[in-house]
């Protein structure tokens, strides 16, 4: 089964967040919309799992109202007061039926992680396919406290290092997946223009 976005009927500013139907049926990240947990038992009758990629307000808002209709596992990087799982760098994860690995990818956000599965990248706000800045590879924003480009350039990096050949879609954090079928590029090449964007360091948005 595909992931699906439950909030991409939000009508407000929200992260994407992705539930995976399956034998650990998950949803990564949760967002800020108001009755997402509503859209979730529109789909499945039981969540397993939330696996957050970081703690910024638009992926946690509707964390509590989640994780109160539904028993599941809180899996995260950061503390939290309702994490019931610490996940560490080269953990693998469950994610519906895809066994995927714990990449660090701080920058955007000190406790940020992607998803490394045999054919999805859940790649948080590290890297995006388009998001009103470039419309074809980005990185995430560097230029509020706590965040870094340099962190984020290597996070990429080490993205692209540990990139299975086999991966042939990418769910970000904001804007639109992005789907070689589809796109015609592979996610190593949107990902390798995203990094090369980066590498510039110049400012991603003009009052940046």
């Amino acid at each position: 089964m595909e992931p699906i976005n439950v909030t991409a009927d939000a009508e407000a500013f929200t992260c994407n967040a992705y539930l995976a139907d399956g034998e650990a049926t998950t949803l990564v990240d949760v967002g800020t919309m108001p009755g997402v947990e509503d859209v979730v038992g529109d789909h499945v009758e039981e969540l397993d799992r939330v696996v957050l990629t970081h703690q910024h307000g638009d992926h946690v808002a509707e964390l509590d109202a989640v994780l109160d209709r539904f028993d599941a596992t809180l899996f995260a990087y950061a503390d939290h007061p309702r994490r019931d799982v610490a996940i560490e760098d080269g953990d693998e994860i469950l994610v519906g039926d895809e066994s995927c690995e714990v990449v660090y990818t701080p920058g955007h956000a000190p406790d940020h992680v992607s998803l490394l599965g045999g054919e999805r990248l859940y790649s948080g706000d590290v890297v995006v396919y388009n998001d009103g800045a470039f419309e074809d590879g980005s990185f995430g924003r560097t230029d509020m406290a706590g965040q870094s480009r340099e962190r984020v350039i290597e996070s990429l990096h080490e993205i692209l290092d540990r990139l299975p050949d086999a991966i042939s879609a990418m769910y970000p954090g904001h804007g639109d997946v992005y789907r070689e079928a589809d796109g015609g590029e592979t996610v190593r090449q949107v990902i390798e223009r995203a990094t090369e964007r980066a590498e510039r360091r110049e400012p991603k948005y003009p009052d940046e």
